[in-house]
């Protein structure tokens, strides 16, 4: 695989190499018969936790690694080359740290990443309603203050390990206000009140567990609100932004993976006296899918940069999340195409890749929504720069 991590890399490839000996050990094996028989791999996350895979970003001080950005997405797209439902549950567990890690009180800290980060725990990111899916701003799940602290009801549709998780970073509405009445909390999986409905029925990442999660009068302390009330979309939006990253890189991989199958039936294949890899209209699919994977590597790797050098990277991100997903449904379509009606069977895993593939054109933002994003950050991004390189504010 192509790297573009910064020099020198001997840390990331170390890092690497270990990811690709618990992938072969300890996943591979498995994840044919899991997606098959829709069997949430919860053990798995406790060998990658173990490994110190699921804290990867975070300071050390609070038993994380400490790791730049682009090392960690790094080992996403390792993990999403052998089995995507886990690698997007690295992802997300990684999204729900990320408030308490960033916006929360040194207190909070103290008190919650060490236990969030021991690789014992598993996180769910709450942000998503029936209504209200790519407008977070409509959420109508809400918090009352109550002596103490708050009183959450309401429901939150589409959570990645909803019912599995030890913990949920969770977005309540606090006012009425569209942008400024949202806060964040974080919620233990064992509050009074907070319950799973039955996981949903889809397409692909089976294994991963996806349900809504209904808070019914949950009590919340005071202290586990995390940032100042108000701030929860502010907070939502910034996880997002790393979120999308990390959806990029497990897309990068689930790309590669079908690549590499392709590359393998290609070779072995043979009509008209030859391996079809060497028939124009084969060889230069392949090429195609070659050029679309080493696209994304380099786009999640370049946003990454800035995120580690603390400059905006909103657009980037939602840049490298558009390309990869939307290259991973292109790449795996034409896997399946390399492969003819055997890669429309069972016998090979591309069908599944494909379908896993579209799923992540959804989450963390439709790919509509990026470009919303996109195009945004042109037409007002591009005018408070204009008059930021002429001394005038915005």
């Amino acid at each position: 695989m192509a790297s573009l991590l910064p020099a020198p890399a001997s840390d990331a490839e170390e890092l690497l190499a270990l990811t690709r000996q618990i992938c072969a050990r300890s996943l591979a094996p498995r994840v044919d018969a899991a997606e098959r028989e829709e069997v949430f791999p919860r053990d798995v996350f406790a060998i990658l936790g173990a490994a110190g895979l699921l804290s990867l970003p975070y300071s050390e001080e609070y038993g994380g690694a400490a790791q730049p950005a682009g090392s960690y997405l790094s080992v996403f797209e390792e993990i999403g080359r052998v089995w995507a439902s886990v690698a997007v549950g690295a992802s997300v567990h990684a999204l729900a740290c990320l408030p308490v890690a960033r916006f929360g009180t040194e207190a909070q800290r103290e008190e919650w990443l060490p236990w969030m980060l021991s690789g014992d725990a598993l996180g769910a990111f709450c942000l998503s309603e029936a209504h209200a899916g790519s407008d977070p701003a409509a959420l109508r799940t809400r918090a009352t203050r109550v002596d103490g602290g708050y009183v959450i009801r309401g429901a939150k549709a589409w959570t990645t390990h909803g019912g599995v998780a030890d913990f949920y970073t969770v977005m309540a509405r606090t006012s009425d206000d569209p942008r400024e009445g949202i806060s964040c909390f974080l919620i233990r999986a064992d509050a009074a009140g907070l319950s799973a409905a039955p996981p949903e029925r889809k397409l692909g990442l089976t294994a991963s567990v996806t349900a809504t999660m209904n808070f019914d009068d949950v009590f919340v302390p005071e202290e586990c609100r995390i940032g100042a009330e108000g701030a929860g979309l502010a907070i939502a939006l910034a996880a997002l932004d790393s979120g999308r990253l990390g959806i990029a890189a497990v897309a990068t991989g689930l790309s590669q993976a079908a690549l590499d199958e392709a590359v393998a039936y290609a070779r072995d294949r043979e009509t008209f006296g030859q391996p079809i890899i060497r028939h124009e209209g084969v060889g230069f699919l392949l090429a195609d899918m070659a050029a679309t994977i080493e696209s994304s590597r380099a786009m999640y790797l370049s946003a990454a940069r800035l995120r580690d050098e603390g400059r905006p990277f909103t657009r980037e991100a939602s840049i490298a999340k558009l390309i990869a997903t939307d290259g991973a449904m292109h790449v795996t379509t034409n896997a399946i195409q390399v492969l003819g009606g055997a890669g429309y069977t069972r016998d090979f895993p591309v069908e599944r890749y494909m379908r896993e593939a579209k799923v992540m054109q959804i989450f963390e933002g439709t790919n509509q929504i990026q470009r919303l994003i996109i195009v945004r950050d042109l037409e007002f991004g591009a005018r408070a720069r204009a008059r930021a390189a002429h001394g005038v504010s915005a």
